[in-house]
């Protein structure tokens, strides 16, 4: 009897937490705290919005830029710069802008994320030290300083020395982040730098961007801020990084009353969208934010599935990529009890037309992206819905979507599909269909053929199928040579990163999966030992 009454506490606390978490609730705290987003625009409207993937993307309606951060890599003991997730872009939009804002968001009993407290401060710090030693580097007591001079104007070479003698290499952290955890994050910063310097990015282009260093400012729904005392932000010895928190950070449970309904806040509610945004995207919500806050708790759910389906079907009767996948159904639910977060089963008491959560997920990142060429190699990357634009520009489709099929170009051999998913479903998926891939790549770029590599959202598998075919194909400089450096080189991780570097400057919204890198550089190995191994049986003979 104990057990029973147990287990109906537990039953009851869940149900509980399921109802606190509903849909509508989620949407309704996303609406609320994007208020205080725009208010806080508003004060610098000059400076471009950026949002921290993927949960500051809900927070505005628009965003001039978007940015990928982990919070991970700044969480106590696992302090990281990560060399895959560079982010020189926003250094030189926020170098062009003199600044910029990014919005992220956290869970309840935090006023930040670890991504603004301290990966973002890190990123900062570590790009500063790198611009400041390739200013001494260009202005030594050596020869090489000597000639740069004769080469460039007195005003030029008195700016330079300027910076270089001013500028701020300083690790600036938010103050509740403590002196003995700053000072081992210190520890780190060379060996950051170096890595930085090392791995291929173009230091010198940020050099000629940032005329000041950079440096973070925190801003949360408690800052307290006067108005008739804004700063210019012209008028700051830096660069300013304005990190926004987009939500509340009470740690206290709040039920609210507003419009007639009753809902919960949730702070944070932007973050891991799969587990309860349906098919949602950030785009279709702001598209429809003001008839979905007014239908209410009840009628959410129906609401949402409506519009997901409606926009799939859009989309497909205008040519563009929009599969429809069968999702399973179980049991019903009646409208008038919130639908639970947790349950997978939703759609069937909703509408009679089923439709799939994770193929319109994407949505709203696929429109931001457009496609990215990669240098001077003949291979492009972007997402599967950019192919019907690209038809044009490009003669052969590389296509990684684990869910499309085939799109109208003139013959078979100028299309292959390679159904792949990501490492978090299927570890090995990558690593099985690169030598399909690499084969095709082969084929067409020998040819002189323009390649487009694809994935649904041109963010991971596509990257990494295109880092696989460079690794194999052209040398350092980006030259096609037919796998020649390839096979008279060991390839090592660093090589792939210095690669995965290159690729990223020109595609900006890159951010490829550690499980999928990893599935990279073992075909690559086993592709050289291989290699290897048929070499020695030929000198054999």
């Amino acid at each position: 009897m104990a057990a029973e009454e147990r287990m109906s506490v537990y039953r009851a606390s869940r149900s509980i937490k399921r109802m606190d978490n509903s849909l509508y609730n989620a949407l309704r705290s996303i609406y609320e705290d994007s208020t205080f987003v725009a208010e806080i625009a508003g004060l610098w409207p000059s400076l471009p919005l950026v949002a921290n993937l993927r949960c500051g993307l809900w927070y505005a309606p628009r965003f001039e830029a978007t940015c990928y951060f982990k919070s991970t890599d700044g969480h106590t003991n696992n302090w990281c710069f990560s060399t895959s997730r560079l982010n020189l872009h926003l250094a030189r939009l926020a170098g062009q802008r003199g600044g910029c804002l990014i919005v992220d968001s956290t869970r309840k009993g935090k006023r930040f994320p670890d991504s603004m407290s301290k990966t973002i401060p890190i990123w900062a710090c570590v790009i500063n030290c790198a611009i400041k030693n390739y200013l001494q580097r260009m202005l030594g007591d050596n020869h090489q300083g000597q000639e740069l001079e004769s080469n460039i104007s007195s005003n030029e070479t008195s700016d330079m020395r300027l910076k270089s003698a001013d500028w701020d290499c300083s690790l600036h952290l938010p103050i509740w982040v403590s002196n003995s955890e700053k000072a081992i994050i210190e520890t780190h910063l060379q060996e950051w730098t170096v890595l930085l310097e090392a791995c291929g990015a173009d230091i010198s282009s940020l050099a000629s961007n940032l005329r000041k260093p950079l440096r973070p400012l925190w801003i949360s729904q408690k800052t307290l801020i006067w108005l008739n005392e804004i700063p210019d932000h012209d008028s700051w010895e830096f660069i300013p990084l304005i990190l926004v928190s987009a939500s509340a950070s009470d740690g206290i449970s709040q039920s609210r009353t507003s419009s007639g309904f009753s809902w919960h806040y949730i702070p944070g509610a932007g973050d891991d969208e799969e587990s309860w945004a349906r098919g949602l995207s950030p785009d279709l919500f702001w598209k429809h934010a003001f008839e979905l806050i007014d239908t209410g708790p009840e009628l959410c759910n129906r609401q949402v599935a409506e519009i997901v389906e409606k926009e799939r079907v859009y989309l497909a009767q205008r040519g563009k990529y929009s599969p429809q996948v069968t999702l399973k159904t179980g049991k019903s639910s009646t409208i008038n009890h919130p639908i639970s977060l947790e349950e997978p089963n939703i759609v069937s008491e909703l509408m009679e037309t089923e439709f799939s959560i994770n193929s319109m997920s994407t949505i709203s990142s696929c429109k931001e992206h457009t496609i990215f060429w990669l240098g001077l190699t003949n291979v492009a990357v972007s997402t599967t819905s950019h192919v019907f634009n690209a038809s044009d520009d490009v003669d052969c489709v590389l296509n990684c979507d684990s869910n499309s099929g085939s799109f109208s170009f003139p013959s078979a051999s100028s299309q292959l599909h390679l159904p792949i998913v990501t490492s978090k479903v299927d570890r090995f998926s990558l690593i099985r269909n690169l030598p399909s891939a690499i084969d095709f790549a082969k084929l067409n770029l020998s040819r002189g053929r323009k390649l487009l590599v694809c994935c649904h959202n041109g963010e991971d598998i596509s990257i990494c199928v295109c880092l696989a075919i460079l690794m194999s194909f052209f040398d350092e400089k980006g030259s096609f040579d037919g796998g020649n450096s390839f096979m008279h080189t060991t390839i090592t991780k660093w090589d792939v990163r210095r690669r995965l570097v290159f690729i990223c400057k020109f595609a900006t919204s890159a951010r490829p999966s550690r499980g999928n890198l990893k599935q990279v550089f073992g075909f690559l190995s086993r592709e050289q030992e291989s290699a290897i191994i048929a070499e020695s049986a030929l000198d054999a003979t």
